[in-house]
């Protein structure tokens, strides 16, 4: 039989009576919070029946008990709230990709409801709803003092409804007001073009329908253009986000291997890590992937994850640095609360709750106007210049050629697209920047 020295059977002993010791004192921490719980629990019974008896107005229990509800949940943060069963019902239509409304993502931020992004093709987007804004008033009743949902609830109505916002905008003086008229919002979340021979995907939001429409358009770009591909432009700006497994899916689709996103939340168990898997849609062709202020959450995680990998080029502003992640948790009678469950980190570690997505290279939206050109002198105009003795260059007076026209064209072009959308055409520079340097670096290999 083996037995232990005294040394470390006193030890034992030690440990044992520390335990023992703490267990009391643990006992009556949690008695003392339990008691004071009771204690509130009472204060809000006590609250509830003072005002059922009491009120001027005789509101119904339920009234009460969800506005509580509400309370509790939005004095958390912004994005915590609770839905009725309609706003519930509200919500799983959203994220299907067809929903009644104005078409604008919001939040509340100083008592205010505050624009995310407003949503393309929509009554607010045609409207001139801008990321940024502030709504203040809503037909004339003031925001502040309602919830984030109320605002919402507000704003929804009988399509073909007008209704009338108050909006302050920074950099514009006073308030100033906007109607719109309410309709059924169908979202399109992937829309495609080419441009010459980059390819272009603006994705407007993560619904259920944002992978497949990405694997969509990148296949129709390689049956149009196959090894002429230079390039991709990613265009997430204005996306408010959406669902995290399609963020992670779009994420997945240009990256080979490497962690996505992390999900941290207050139990260090319950961290969550996403990964990709094999397989690149773009087959490692550059890609550049615009962001601004309006791009939130889930284009967070896309942005962050491609600009941790270097797999992308980001280009715009800063973007709006939601970096929180809500559970929809149903409740019985059918309706539900959106909690703040956890925070997303992107793959080098870093949150960018109210911090956002700084740029690789900075490049705010601006608007191209043409220069009338000045008399333009050259070295031909001077007197006595030596001519071009080069036979294919003599005759400098002959016709353009048919690649000279073109490049015309393409020029012009260029010119449309930069007029209407400079950060675009910036994101097209340098995508067709890269695929020139690796064609001469090419060439320069073999």
């Amino acid at each position: 039989m083996k037995f232990c020295s005294p040394r470390v059977v006193c030890a034992a002993a030690i440990t044992a009576v520390t335990y023992w010791l703490a267990l009391p004192a643990m006992a009556v921490e949690g008695k003392k919070n339990d008691t004071e719980t009771y204690q509130l629990l009472n204060l809000f019974g006590d609250v509830f029946e003072r005002v059922r008896a009491e009120y001027v107005e005789k509101p119904t229990d339920r009234e009460l008990i969800e506005a509580a509800i509400t309370g509790m949940l939005t004095s958390l943060d912004p994005h915590s709230s609770y839905m009725t069963a309609k706003s519930f019902k509200d919500m799983q239509v959203n994220t299907r990709g067809e929903f009644g409304g104005l078409g604008i993502q919001v939040t509340m931020e100083r008592g205010f409801v505050k624009v995310i992004s407003p949503i393309d093709d929509t009554p607010a987007f045609r409207a001139g709803v801008e990321a940024g804004d502030f709504i203040t008033h809503l037909d004339g009743e003031a925001v502040q003092g309602l919830t984030l949902s109320q605002a919402v609830d507000k704003m929804r109505g009988k399509v073909g409804t007008d209704i009338k916002l108050i909006i302050r905008r920074k950099g514009v003086a006073e308030p100033f007001e906007v109607t719109i008229t309410r309709a059924v919002i169908k979202i399109t979340s992937v829309r495609s073009r080419m441009e010459k021979n980059v390819g272009y995907i603006r994705i407007t939001s993560f619904n259920e329908q944002s992978q497949k429409g990405l694997e969509k358009a990148v296949a129709r770009f390689d049956k149009e253009l196959g090894d002429k591909l230079e390039g991709l432009v990613l265009d997430l700006r204005n996306n408010p986000g959406g669902l995290l497994d399609q963020a992670v899916s779009v994420s997945d689709a240009f990256l080979d291997k490497g962690e996505i996103v992390s999900t941290r939340s207050n139990d260090p168990e319950e961290t969550q890590r996403y990964n990709a898997k094999l397989g690149d849609l773009m087959n490692e062709k550059p890609i550049v992937v615009l962001i601004n202020e309006g791009s939130a959450s889930a284009s967070e995680i896309v942005a962050g994850a491609l600009q941790d990998h270097r797999r992308a080029i980001i280009l715009g502003t800063r973007s709006f640095g939601k970096g929180s992640v809500q559970t929809i948790i149903p409740l019985p009678g059918n309706g539900a609360m959106r909690l703040t469950t956890a925070r997303y980190y992107t793959p080098s570690g870093r949150s960018i709750q109210a911090k956002g997505i700084d740029p690789d290279i900075f490049v705010q939206q601006a608007k191209i106007e043409s220069v009338e050109p000045q008399s333009e002198r050259r070295e031909a105009d001077l007197r006595g210049a030596l001519r071009n003795t080069d036979e294919t260059d003599a005759n400098t007076d002959k016709a353009p050629s048919s690649t000279e026209s073109k490049d015309s064209k393409s020029q012009a072009e260029d010119k449309d697209v930069a007029s209407q959308d400079y950060q675009l055409a910036r994101a097209l520079d340098l995508l067709r920047g890269l695929s020139l340097y690796s064609g001469q670096l090419g060439k320069q290999t073999n």
